[in-house]
């Protein structure tokens, strides 16, 4: 705005000097003049123009590098912020790749683990081995290892029948044996739905018949007339057979309890040993309750006695106490009895001395 109104004010004066020019009888000179004049002003406003136009081209550069450094550092900051997030990003995906390499080696360890145990599991005698293992935990979890007073492992009876388990439990249980049996191929048959209907079918007859066959086997070996009681258990070692037998083999369950032979897996087998030890502890508890019941009833009687002796002693004292009142009385009068002698024979010698005088 300085520049314009300076621009106006030079065209004003060059117009009034030309204006007076021309009414000026020496035209040449005074346009020479005029010449010279603009020429300075215009230098002057050159001058000053450029002074002026450098001073604000330095403040605006003054400003312009402040907001670029104010930017420059802002964006440092936002950078350095930026870097920080993306380092803990990095660090945390660097640790989950860590779990996830750790896990992945607890799988390959697992699947490992799964191909032994079906190698295992495809050997009888293995599947036996590890069915004794499970019921033998079992039994070590819920009474304690080697409570030979509670429950015994490959126990031999007389007719030399010898179970996985034997439990001692109280009266009216009794002894009962505990065997386990794992059929496992007929099975996996009857379950695979790959194999044909015809296939799963006849799997099925057999795996019921292996069943059966189980539990006839415990009911003679383990079911012994006076010496265990009326009933055994068949311990399956899986989840799994367990579930299809009660869920689609009702004929299975009748099976065994007509033959009192009742089949447990390893859960219903800790509940059932759970309840027995319940049993066990209450019994205890009533023996030890009967104990107490006996010893306050003898406490009774010495009580009882104590009574009575101390009612005679009592009565003695009582007796004592009388005869002690009336001795005490006795006394009295005796000494009443003396005091009244020497009175009298004070008064005697008392007499006899007026007498002599």
């Amino acid at each position: 705005m300085e520049y314009i109104g300076l621009l106006v004010i030079i065209l004003i004066l060059v117009i009034s000097l030309v204006y007076k020019s021309f009414n000026e009888p020496n035209i040449t000179e005074r346009l020479g003049k005029l010449e010279t004049t603009l020429i300075k002003e215009l230098g002057d406003f050159k001058n000053d123009f450029s002074r002026s136009l450098n001073e604000d081209f330095n403040a605006l550069n003054d400003r312009i590098e402040q907001r670029l450094r104010l930017i420059n550092e802002r964006v440092n900051e936002r950078l350095d912020e930026n870097f920080e997030k993306t380092n803990k990003t990095f660090a945390s995906v660097l640790e989950r790749l860590a779990k996830i390499d750790e896990a992945q080696k607890k799988i390959d360890n697992l699947s490992n683990d799964i191909v032994s145990l079906q190698s295992v599991l495809t050997d009888k005698k293995s599947r036996g081995v590890f069915g004794e293992v499970n019921l033998a935990h079992i039994m070590s979890s819920v009474f304690g290892e080697k409570n030979d007073k509670i429950y015994k492992l490959q126990y031999t009876f007389e007719n030399g029948a010898v179970a996985d388990c034997v439990l001692f439990a109280p009266e009216p249980l009794g002894v009962i044996a505990i065997d386990s049996k794992f059929p496992l191929e007929n099975y996996q048959t009857m379950v695979d739905r790959e194999n044909s209907e015809v296939v799963r079918m006849k799997a099925e007859k057999q795996f019921k018949q292996d069943m059966k066959n189980h539990i006839d086997t415990i009911a003679a070996k383990y079911i012994i007339p006076g010496v265990t009681t009326d009933q055994a258990i068949l311990f399956l070692p899986a989840e799994a057979i367990f579930a299809e037998i009660n869920a689609y083999h009702q004929d299975i369950i009748d099976y065994s309890y007509k033959k009192k032979v009742w089949i447990t897996s390893p859960t219903t087998l800790i509940s059932t040993l759970t309840t027995i030890q319940i049993i066990i502890k209450n019994i205890e508890r009533d023996k030890y309750a009967s104990i107490i019941h006996q010893e306050l009833k003898n406490l009774d009687i010495e009580f009882k006695r104590y009574k009575e002796r101390w009612d005679r002693l009592s009565r003695s004292i009582d007796s004592v106490s009388r005869d002690v009142k009336d001795i005490h009385i006795t006394t009295d009068k005796i000494s009443k009895r003396f005091d009244a002698i020497n009175q009298v024979e004070m008064e005697i010698d008392h007499e006899e001395a007026k007498r002599l005088q």
